[in-house]
């Protein structure tokens, strides 16, 4: 771990990455990519300096609250989290002066923020987002070694349904020939809805693999999966999208069973809500 000095904290579009790297060791992680300019080893962490002074100094400096998001291209609960909370103290400084939050996680550790997620809740608006893949603990374990498993991430979702926090899945990535079934899509699909998930985005299924990622990927293939690197370049070659070979099976299943549960399944739909900011106080006071 080591620390490096930051101008800004916020990108454009609000996004929050108080670090950069990650110990989950997902094998698939497409912030491996040399497209990211990292110049330093993925699992070396690098802290922001300052980076809570830094965020108040900008959320300061907008005419309006909004949404801020976490978590696109860092899990907030690393496992550094625990001691240095930059991601608690965020929350703090969100809920002070009045904005919305959403996080992206597969870390059970969003529990220990829970409280502070449904005070951000009651006035504004908190939106819990989780990554789920496999329906079994023991792939989920093998693909995503460092991270909480898919049954504890389901109580992540449980807990925030009883603190009245609405949540989101991500479902991906599919791996072509590993978690590209559609059982293990259903069983998902069943876990979201008996949840209480609003909505599943979905880009398709498959993964994308570019340089850096790539050949991380395909080292861990070698390790956990005998011969399915071969596989992968027999079907892909250096492609960047790797579609499954059941995809428009899997798309199909998808859909029908949102739609059948009642869970949103159109990307632009959540996306919109995911950026929506909304004031408690605004909306009793039309009445």
């Amino acid at each position: 771990m080591h620390v490096k000095r930051y101008k800004t904290i916020l990108s454009p579009k609000n996004g929050l990455n108080l670090y950069r790297g990650c110990t989950h060791g997902c094998i698939y992680c497409d912030s491996r990519s040399r497209c990211y300019q990292m110049t330093h080893d993925f699992e070396d962490i690098e802290v922001k300096e300052d980076a809570i002074a830094i965020l108040r100094q900008q959320l300061l400096k907008k005419r309006r609250p909004c949404m801020i998001a976490t978590g696109a291209m860092t899990d907030p609960y690393l496992h550094g989290e625990k001691q240095l909370r930059l991601t608690r103290q965020s929350l703090e400084l969100v809920a002070e002066l009045g904005f919305g939050v959403t996080l992206l996680t597969k870390s059970d550790r969003i529990l220990e923020d829970l409280p502070l997620l449904q005070e951000i809740n009651r006035e504004t608006k908190a939106v819990v987002q989780v990554t789920l893949t496999c329906a079994e603990d023991a792939l989920s374990r093998k693909i995503e070694p460092r991270v909480s498993v898919t049954s504890e991430r389901v109580k992540v979702l449980a807990a925030c349904r009883e603190a009245g926090i609405p949540t989101v899945v991500w479902l991906c990535p599919i791996l072509p020939f590993i978690n590209d079934t559609p059982e293990n899509i259903s069983r998902l699909l069943a876990i979201c809805a008996a949840a209480g998930v609003k909505g599943v985005i979905c880009f398709g299924f498959g993964l994308t693999l570019r340089e850096g990622n790539r050949e991380y990927f395909y080292r861990q293939l070698e390790r956990l999966f005998p011969g399915m690197k071969e596989r992968y370049i027999y079907h892909f070659g250096d492609r960047y999208d790797c579609r499954s070979p059941r995809d428009a099976e899997l798309t199909e299943l998808f859909h029908h069973s949102c739609e059948q549960q009642g869970l949103w399944h159109d990307n632009h739909q959540l996306f919109a809500y995911l950026q929506q900011f909304e004031s408690r106080h605004q909306q009793l006071s039309l009445f």
